[in-house]
């Protein structure tokens, strides 16, 4: 073990002591856990920006992560910070048979079938859908069970099915939201359909879904500035425009990127 490393353990061991920091000692899993996803989106938001100053801190923030949790189940009995590096060195042995192995070279998208079929061996769950938390962000979440279902055959055969499958959920909101008297639970319901068909179809084209929608949030954002930058630099406020200045403001943005 390193010694910077050795060094963040004794720290977090003394942070936990009495003598150390009252709000560190009074965490637990489920505090801890809100920091850790949170730190784990600012590595994300560092590698998106090509930030690697800011990339190495947030590491170090989310590796401070791990060694939290590993103090409060040593604190436990359970296991410690070095049950946990044992045991992902064993998995990725383990599930890199053409590396530590004699399976033979593989291509990479070979490796990845090679993965999920040793990860679905490994799994002890009844389900091909245990596993998937119900922590991730909902999009990320639809993805990985239309993926996980796909693996034991439960999928269209082409995207263009798949895409179909999206505009008949669009046409179940359109009605659900026409009736006579809208049912709110209804409507609730088709949205989410329509949301899980359009991760499916981002699946079956091979893109990422999460990125898909950052990206379109980023752009929707840089756009609605830009009309806003606009009406300013006319003397005049965004908001009080009709929608039909707002909407040509839109085409002019558009037109300029």
């Amino acid at each position: 073990m390193s010694a910077s490393l050795a060094e963040l353990l004794r720290i977090m061991e003394r942070l936990r002591s009495p003598q150390g920091c009252p709000w560190d000692r009074e965490q637990t899993f489920a505090s801890i856990a809100p920091y850790t996803i949170e730190e784990a989106y600012e590595v994300a938001d560092a590698i998106e920006r090509r930030d690697l100053a800011h990339l190495k801190d947030e590491l170090g923030d989310l590796l401070f992560q791990v060694v939290f949790h590993a103090q409060l189940a040593r604190e436990q009995g359970e296991f410690d910070f070095e049950a946990v590096a044992a045991a992902i060195c064993d998995k990725l042995v383990r599930r890199h048979p053409h590396v530590f192995g004699s399976a033979g070279e593989l291509t990479a998208a070979e490796q990845s079938v090679s993965w999920e079929r040793i990860k679905a061996r490994e799994s002890s769950g009844d389900s091909a859908l245990d596993g998937v938390p119900r922590a991730m962000p909902a999009l990320m979440r639809a993805f990985k069970l239309s993926k996980r279902a796909a693996r034991v055959g439960f999928d269209f055969e082409h995207h263009g099915q798949t895409a179909d499958k999206v505009a008949e959920e669009l046409a179940e909101v359109r009605e659900a939201a026409a009736g006579a008297a809208p049912a709110a639970a209804q409507i609730f319901e088709e949205v989410g359909d329509l949301l899980f068909a359009a991760a499916n179809l981002a699946r079956k084209l091979d893109v990422d879904a999460e990125a898909a929608l950052r990206s379109a949030n980023d752009k929707f954002e840089r756009r609605f500035r830009a009309m806003e930058a606009r009406a300013e630099a006319r003397g005049e406020r965004f908001a009080d425009l009709s929608l039909e200045v707002q909407e040509r403001l839109w085409s002019d943005v558009k037109r300029a990127e």
